[in-house]
């Protein structure tokens, strides 16, 4: 199949696109230097000219602090970028997937959060990634939307990285404990993308990997697992704090764990569990 991914350098994007071709797809990566996502009229425009059996729309503005004094371009990108995105792949028949986010519901609950559960974001970021799914669906109603969260990988910007940057220079490492979520590999994110696309799947799923953490608990297991694999690590301690001694510009969902009964029952195999993944990362990361 021919299958676009747009964000296709971004963290998820990158390891998407290897992973497709490596199954035989001809995966076309569009990049932030192909098309603009703020411009919606050529971003349609170059989209419907490729005529992909697929496309994955992977590009997001997930800077999530940032995006709370960049209101204009996070909802330029997320809601605006992913309507084109819809009304291309419209244009020609094709199919889509959209890539969501945790951050669409606002944490309050104690239990894992279902497809069908109400959205109510804290920030920008959620309520421009909430409004970018309802304009999807309002153009393509049997659209895949995927929402994961915690994501991290071998490619971009991710909290496991800064850990083990921070992790080689300090002997102390200070980190959140009262938000809870499942850390997510784009290893697993990607190969459940495959599965779902070759099943021609419809509507709403949840990916995360299996367990939940807090970003403490995330901080140890990598420093852990990253000592035991040999990385450079300074850090003697790892000390909890709560989200109020660290403050940032935009609010966090306390817990943002996903329930995922819904894509257990259509993907292959047992989604891994996160401490399992992240060594995968990690091996990755020292290749």
């Amino acid at each position: 199949m021919k299958i676009l991914v747009t964000g296709g350098d971004g963290q998820l994007g990158t390891e998407l696109c290897g992973r497709l071709r490596s199954a035989g797809h001809d995966a076309i990566a569009f990049t932030q230097h192909d098309v603009d996502f703020t411009q919606a009229d050529r971003l349609r425009t170059a989209i419907a000219e490729q005529r992909a059996d697929w496309v994955i729309n992977c590009a997001a503005h997930t800077q999530v602090d940032k995006a709370e004094a960049e209101t204009e371009l996070a909802f330029a990108v997320n809601r605006d970028g992913a309507r084109a995105v819809a009304e291309a792949v419209k244009i020609y028949g094709g199919r889509l997937v959209h890539i969501s986010t945790d951050f669409i519901f606002d944490g309050a609950q104690s239990h894992p959060y279902r497809e069908e559960d109400g959205p109510n974001p804290l920030g920008v970021y959620g309520l421009s990634k909430w409004a970018g799914e309802q304009a999807v669906v309002e153009v393509i109603p049997e659209a895949l939307i995927l929402r994961t969260a915690w994501v991290h990988g071998a490619h971009g910007n991710n909290f496991v990285k800064t850990m083990l940057r921070l992790a080689a220079e300090r002997e102390e490492l200070r980190v959140v404990d009262d938000q809870i979520g499942s850390p997510s590999w784009t290893g697993d994110i990607a190969d459940a993308l495959l599965a779902l696309v070759q099943q021609d799947a419809r509507g709403c799923f949840h990916f995360t990997n299996e367990g939940v953490a807090s970003w403490y608990d995330f901080a140890v297991a990598i420093v852990e697992e990253a000592r035991t694999l040999g990385f450079p690590i300074k850090a003697q301690r790892i000390t909890p704090i709560p989200t109020s001694a660290y403050p940032t510009p935009a609010r966090r969902p306390a817990y943002s764990v996903l329930d995922k009964q819904k894509i257990r029952a259509v993907l292959a195999r047992p989604i891994p569990h996160w401490r399992v993944s992240l060594v995968s990362m990690l091996r990755e990361l020292q290749k």
